[in-house]
């Protein structure tokens, strides 16, 4: 088995996004997530996950949370096991007014 530490980033848009996507034959274990508003107002930012195992279900992490400008926010309170194929995905109400970093440890 080889393990991966690996980052992925997204500047969040209007319309919903890829933040990062499980490899075929891989389990990745999110280790970190956050959320920085980096525009000069409020933004509400949505992010959930999709379960490729179940038809590509969506569970949210945070949906239609307002984070204060200039500031942040770890919708990952602790670890999340994605399987192939599960997606991370994010999108807010501005375009370019967030952006998303995700942490992750791939076993393959």
């Amino acid at each position: 088995m080889a393990n991966a530490f690996k980052n992925a980033k997204l500047v969040i848009q209007s319309t919903a996004g890829d933040v990062y996507t499980c490899p075929s034959a891989t389990v990745a274990i999110v280790i970190g997530c956050q959320v920085a508003n980096v525009s000069a107002a409020s933004e509400e930012v949505e992010v959930w996950w999709t379960d490729a195992s179940d038809s590509n279900a969506v569970v949210y992490l945070v949906k239609d949370v307002v984070i204060p400008t200039k500031a942040s926010l770890a919708p990952i309170a602790g670890k999340l096991v994605l399987a192939a194929g599960d997606k991370i995905r994010a999108q807010g109400q501005t375009n370019n007014d967030a952006e998303i970093t995700v942490s992750v440890l791939e076993i393959s």
